[in-house]
């Protein structure tokens, strides 16, 4: 049962992280050095901490970019 429940959870965590990468794709950062992607999401991380009219901001621009192409 622990070996199934493990599996349930690998699978789980590697479909998560194909989709954040898909977001990056997405984003059309594709190309971009992954310390380049690390430091803008640690930065982002922290402004989002201090600044929820920038969430609100980012999520609407977020949502209208998915809606673009029919997610």
């Amino acid at each position: 049962m622990a070996r199934t429940t493990t599996s349930e959870a690998r699978k789980k965590d590697t479909r998560e992280k194909i989709e954040l990468g898909g977001l990056i794709v997405k984003a059309g950062l594709r190309y971009e050095k992954r310390a380049l992607l690390l430091g803008a999401l640690v930065e982002l991380s922290s402004r989002l901490r201090a600044d929820e009219a920038e969430r609100a901001r980012l999520i609407a621009i977020g949502a209208e970019a998915f809606s673009d192409d029919g997610e």
